[in-house]
């Protein structure tokens, strides 16, 4: 009798994880807090093994009160639930959205997708039940 372990396909493909990054205004100081956080994303998704990293979306001075005003935003979700993505990661909730309703909109549309978002200074991932 021949024994033959299967592995699917999710257990070795890697993770395809993006970023989210916003800044509020067009002011040089944030421009280059958006700058320093494009760089952190890209450096540190590519330096995990386990990620194939995607892109980082941006919607420079932008405020975070309505997605319908940060394209960008709008096009990562697009993305994710197009079965692009699988990780998006984001530096805190209030990046995301400013309104606890959309947020809880686009994690609950993102999780349906099987899309995690976490979320860094609140150390909280979507895919964790007690968050």
């Amino acid at each position: 009798m021949i024994i033959r372990k299967i592995e699917s396909k999710t257990a070795l493909r890697k993770k395809r994880v993006a970023a989210y990054a916003r800044v509020s205004t067009e002011a040089e100081e944030q421009q280059e807090s958006l700058r320093t956080q494009v760089n952190y994303y890209e450096t540190f998704i590519r330096q995990n093994p386990t990620w194939e990293y995607v892109e980082v979306y941006t919607d420079p001075g932008r405020s975070g009160t309505g997605a319908e005003h940060r394209p960008e935003f709008l096009r990562m979700i697009a993305d994710a639930k197009a079965g692009r993505l699988d990780v998006i990661l984001v530096k805190s909730i209030s990046r995301f959205a400013r309104n606890v309703a959309d947020a809880q909109k686009y994690v609950h549309e993102l999780r349906a997708h099987e899309v995690e978002v976490r979320f860094e200074r609140e150390a909280i991932s979507s895919f964790d039940p007690a968050s």
